[in-house]
């Protein structure tokens, strides 16, 4: 059997290793601007991009680097084929909101590879069918069902007993004409484009609050101000979860990716399974030896035990379908869902009527951000967008959110109580090289990492965002927290919000 390769504390995806990301500066004096955007993904860069298109002077701000985060973690799938969400749509928002949907992914589609057909750009542009694929009866209805869904919303899709997989399957759902590439030459050349526009962008700056009025003045952590007329939160979790309560409506998965090479051929297909645990396989670079993502195995984000299990299951279902030469790269992205898994993209509330917001796209980011990125556009230009009602940020339906509602939020009160109440005896004495795990310092919980040249690290395992405790992540050897998904490296930093501050470090008394 092939060995995980045991990269480094934050794995880099194929996309990352793979692409030379632009660097930019800190912010380190005030500025103003027509758009601030903070957040340094792809929304946030396709919303600047088109703004700049439009004549706004645009300041984009991202607290680490830009095409770090989620956008460089994603398996860049460009489709219309979100799972088997269609027929839930219409079940809960009736035909003409689901069709919205629909139409706002299949523009978004357009957007993305006219684009990168009329820049020449050489991000690895393909077309290709998405299926959904069922290996059980119970899982060929459910295709059955959304291939009905389609016929009512206009959705082009064919129903199939076989795929082109080297497994048997019961059915599959085929969406022709969709795609794939490679996301950051794309995202680095709309950068370039604002740039010449005169925009600009601040890498390693924080975004810490809004004062609000007539031109809302963002401040950064260092004490630096942005006066403007909009404010855009692009970020993966908004910056402002108070405004909106976010954070009550939204929670983090998890999910994994293998970046696989093979010995045989592979016959094209962007596929993902009805079934679960998920399963997701796409060509990333073809070749003599083609190298394809397997990804999924997802859960709630800071409720796996061990998270190196996910990656070793998507191993041996590698293993036991393809002739595995290497596995290349591995790594894990975070994705957040809302409560009716439809993104929030509009007005942050209904009383901030220009601090604009975009989260929630359960994994389907590449065409709902670019989506995003026209509706928060025709917002600040005063354009009337049909495709809003659909993701209106303040809405709020008795089902399935009533529901969804209760369920997170019970499930962050069991996570903040159970790390409190939890009884831990080792000490840090006890912990390995390489090794990170919860101890007991001068009787009080916290977290414990020895890295290999035998330094340990000692932090306070409760989270900055709300108080819930973190649990140790030994594939990516981070303290991630399970009420809202806040991830911090083994000394303490921010990997990723809506935690704005790091851990705090113990020292042990003598």
């Amino acid at each position: 059997m092939s060995q995980l390769h045991l990269l480094p504390q934050f794995p880099q995806s194929y996309w990352t290793a793979t692409a030379e990301i632009p660097e930019f500066p800190s912010l380190t004096s005030d500025h103003s601007a027509d758009v601030v955007i903070v957040g340094g993904g792809m929304t946030g860069i396709t919303a600047g991009y088109l703004l700049a298109q439009e004549g706004q002077k645009v300041i984009l701000l991202e607290a680490g680097r830009i095409l770090n985060g989620t956008t460089g973690h994603t398996t860049a799938k460009i489709t219309v084929q979100h799972g088997l969400i269609y027929d839930e749509l219409i079940q809960h928002f009736g035909e003409d909101k689901a069709r919205l949907y629909y139409e706002a992914n299949r523009d978004a589609l357009d957007f993305i590879r006219k684009i990168a057909e009329s820049e020449k750009i050489a991000c690895e542009l393909a077309e290709e069918s998405a299926y959904v694929y069922a290996s059980s009866e119970q899982s060929a209805k459910k295709l059955e069902t959304e291939r009905t869904a389609y016929e009512r919303l206009g959705i082009p899709g064919e129903l199939r007993e076989t795929a082109d997989l080297p497994f048997a399957v019961t059915a599959a759902l085929a969406v022709p004409n969709q795609s794939r590439f490679h996301p950051i030459p794309y995202l680095t050349t709309l950068i370039n484009h604002m740039i010449e526009a005169g925009s600009e962008i601040y890498e390693h700056t924080t975004a810490k609050k809004v004062e609000e009025g007539e031109r809302p003045v963002v401040v950064t952590g260092s004490g630096h101000r942005i006066d403007c007329r909009y404010v855009i939160s692009a970020s993966h979790f908004p910056f402002l979860n108070w405004k909106g309560l976010y954070f009550t409506r939204l929670h983090a998965e998890r999910s994994y990716v293998l970046a696989v090479r093979v010995a045989q051929e592979y016959r094209g297909g962007m596929y993902i399974s009805a079934d679960t645990p998920t399963r997701s396989i796409r060509l990333a670079n073809e070749g003599k030896d083609p190298l394809l993502l397997i990804g999924g195995d997802g859960h709630k984000a800071g409720e796996s035990s061990c998270t190196f299990s996910h990656y070793e299951a998507l191993q041996s279902f590698a293993e036991s379908f393809f002739e595995v030469k290497e596995i290349a790269y591995r790594w894990s992205t975070q994705d957040l869902v809302t409560l009716d898994k439809v993104p929030y993209i509009g007005r942050i509330n209904s009383n901030s009527d220009n601090i604009l917001v975009a989260t929630g796209y359960r994994k389907w980011g590449m065409t709902n951000s670019t989506a995003a990125a026209h509706m928060l556009k025709n917002i600040v230009l005063g354009i009337d967008d049909p495709y809003l009602q659909a993701f209106d940020s303040s809405r709020f339906h008795s089902d399935p959110d009533i529901k969804s509602l209760i369920t997170n939020n019970l499930d962050v009160a069991k996570n903040l109580i159970s790390g409190k109440m939890e009884m831990v005896y080792r000490t840090p004495d006890e912990v390995g090289t390489n090794e990170g795990s919860v101890v007991r310092v001068n009787g009080k919980r916290a977290g414990a990492y020895r890295d290999p040249e035998g330094k340990l690290h000692l932090v306070d395992t409760t989270c900055t965002h709300m108080g819930c405790e973190t649990h140790w992540n030994e594939a990516d050897r981070t303290w991630d927290c399970p009420c809202h998904g806040s991830r911090f490296s083994y000394t303490g930093e921010v990997v990723e919000g809506p935690a704005k501050k790091p851990l705090k470090q113990v020292e042990m008394s003598e």
